[in-house]
């Protein structure tokens, strides 16, 4: 299981992680990109690779 997390403060909503993500893990709430299908999460880390602004990590649980 993995768990994908958002820094809030580095995230600037660009969406690339909503576009990228293969099991719709992430949608933009308050402009900024949520974890909403968290348990949803493959551990494929497409997310880290697209996110400029290094805002998500994703931890094997």
């Amino acid at each position: 299981m993995f768990t994908p997390t958002v820094d809030a403060d580095k995230c600037v909503g660009c969406g690339e992680c909503i576009d990228v993500c293969p099991a719709d893990v992430y949608e933009l709430q308050d402009e900024k990109s949520v974890p909403v299908n968290a348990e949803e999460c493959l551990g494929c880390e497409s997310c880290i690779e697209v996110c400029e602004q290094g805002a998500i990590t994703v931890e094997e649980t």
